[in-house]
């Protein structure tokens, strides 16, 4: 699970072997969400993250969308 950066408590990864579209998991304890960020930043889903979270980690997202979708090419040599 490669860690692209954490901020604020929140961990942003990927799995190795993850798949198309690109996307972002972010963990903060032991929730979770994923977020759709090629195209914008959109809330795919989420287990446990109450809305406070889900919207500062959408916050985040968005702030760093170019360098998580960077670091999604790269690991993937796109």
């Amino acid at each position: 699970m490669p860690t692209i950066f954490t901020e604020n408590g929140y961990r942003f990864f990927f799995y190795s072997n993850d798949h198309d579209p690109i996307h972002v998991h972010v963990q903060k304890g032991a929730a979770e969400a994923v977020f759709h960020v090629e195209g914008g930043v959109e809330l795919r889903e989420s287990v446990g993250m109450k809305t406070k979270e889900l919207t500062q980690a959408e916050e985040i997202a968005c702030r760093r969308q170019q360098e998580i979708i960077n670091y999604w090419n790269d690991y993937f040599n796109k």
